[in-house]
């Protein structure tokens, strides 16, 4: 009677594995490792890539989650197929501080090196000297945020070290933001067949980063390179919404958060026409509401949002007449 019980729970749990589908295990994974579950991250990624890993942003997650669990062969099996399925980032990859654990490994120059074949073949046409300062500006542009996240989600982080970071970060984006502006002006939005898919999103990262007078000098020509092709969708759209916001209007895609003024907790910036915010992020590539809010810990109520945000927008008007 025991063996029979044990087999239909055997038969039960295999089941219920085989109905959860790739996305619900890649999701998981994504938040063990927000959670910092390392180990339970690897273990969805790895129930994920049982049933397919044709993304290599997922693998290339699940290598992260690996490695930080000290798990240095899955790591460096899942960055292997990462770049078989597709992964060019080699500027993101050098800088990424998930993978730190992994540089003194002989199989970091091994996995750097077969990238770096793979972007010599596919940049062939690329306009090289080009490509080279916008990878450079990338790794100054994400580099210092992850230095700035890594102060800033420290236990007890040190305030000072947090403004001391903050000036430096500025810095930086000043001289990156000089750079950016003198190759739009001159060569306009570049698109991935002239510098590949990295050097161009660059582009967008600065301009993001950069003061609204910047921002709306450039909004129209990276429309104009979407158009073209020579641009993300699911970037402009970020761009829109935080352009809108500095204008004072309202966000179309829902994409910039702040904390609440009285709860202190993550809350969607004033959103226009919150009841069909997903059908406008699928039409520029973006997903749901839902599971962009778990990256705050956050969970999207339309009806509730919309009964909060007039006493949000309240006092968002109230602070600003203060300052």
């Amino acid at each position: 009677m025991k063996k029979l019980i044990a087999f239909f729970f055997i038969t039960l749990n295999v089941g219920l594995m085989q109905s959860q589908t790739y996305k619900e295990f890649v999701a998981k994974g994504d938040d063990a490792y927000k959670a910092k579950d390392y180990k339970g991250s690897v273990g969805y990624y790895e129930k994920a890539f049982k049933i397919e890993h044709k993304s290599a942003t997922d693998l290339y997650n699940g290598a992260c989650a690996a490695a930080l669990n000290n798990d240095d062969e899955k790591a460096f099996k899942w960055l292997d197929l990462a770049i078989d399925n597709g992964y060019e980032d080699i500027a993101h990859i050098k800088i990424d501080n998930d993978l730190e654990s992994l540089h003194n490994k002989k199989e970091w120059t091994k996995t750097i090196d077969k990238l770096q074949k793979k972007m010599d073949i596919l940049s062939v046409n690329y306009d090289k000297p080009l490509q080279k300062e916008l990878l450079d500006i990338y790794a100054e542009d994400q580099g210092i945020r992850g230095d700035f996240m890594k102060i800033y989600k420290a236990p007890n982080a040190d305030k000072k070290k947090i403004d001391s970071i903050g000036k430096l970060m500025g810095k930086k984006d000043s001289i990156n933001l000089i750079r950016v502006m003198k190759i739009l002006d001159e060569k306009g939005w570049v698109g991935k067949d002239v510098v590949g898919s990295q050097a161009n999103q660059t582009l967008f990262l600065v301009i993001q980063h950069a003061d609204l007078q910047y921002q709306q000098k450039y909004l129209p020509m990276m429309k104009d390179a979407v158009k073209k092709g020579n641009a993300k969708a699911s970037s402009l759209a970020l761009l829109e919404d935080r352009v809108a916001l500095r204008e004072g209007k309202k966000q179309i895609y829902g994409s910039q958060v702040s904390y609440h003024p009285t709860t202190k907790i993550p809350f969607v910036s004033p959103l226009e026409d919150p009841d069909n915010v997903d059908k406008r992020r699928a039409s520029v590539g973006l997903g749901t509401m839902s599971d962009y809010l778990k990256n705050w810990n956050a969970t999207w109520d339309v009806e509730a949002y919309k009964k909060e945000l007039p006493e949000f927008e309240k006092l968002l008007n109230q602070k600003k007449n203060k300052e």
